[in-house]
């Protein structure tokens, strides 16, 4: 059974950093994309960022490089790493995969979802 569980989200302010972790189980890490994507309050889900099973990142949004995907095939868990936060970037962020060797800036081509961190930025 294919699960996905983030973790590492908080309160944070203007210019901190924070690393979210998607851990999976179910399947490996290095066989399938995990993309991250963030829905802020009234908003759509948006494409943040994903890596590809060649360890290869794409960035959906204009997060300037700040955002910095890992992955630890031994934990068989994947990071987000969050610099330079601004409150804009507040948002639950999920993490996602799918049963393909490649990227998708698509929410709907992707059918599995771990439940969400939420992301404040404030002072």
């Amino acid at each position: 059974q294919v699960q996905l569980v983030e973790s590492g989200g908080g309160l944070v302010q203007p210019g901190g950093s924070l690393r979210l972790s998607c851990a999976a189980s179910g399947f490996s890490v290095e066989d399938f994309p995990i993309g991250w994507f963030r829905q802020a309050p009234g908003k759509e889900r948006e494409a943040v960022s994903c890596i590809s099973t060649s360890d290869g990142s794409t960035e959906y949004r204009d997060v300037e490089g700040r955002f910095i995907l890992s992955r630890d095939d031994a934990k068989n868990t994947v990071y987000l790493q969050m610099h330079s936060l601004k409150p804009e970037d507040t948002a639950v962020y999920y993490c996602a995969t799918r049963r393909s060797a490649w990227c998708s800036n698509r929410p709907y081509e992707y059918p599995y979802w771990g439940q969400g961190t939420q992301v404040t930025v404030s002072s």
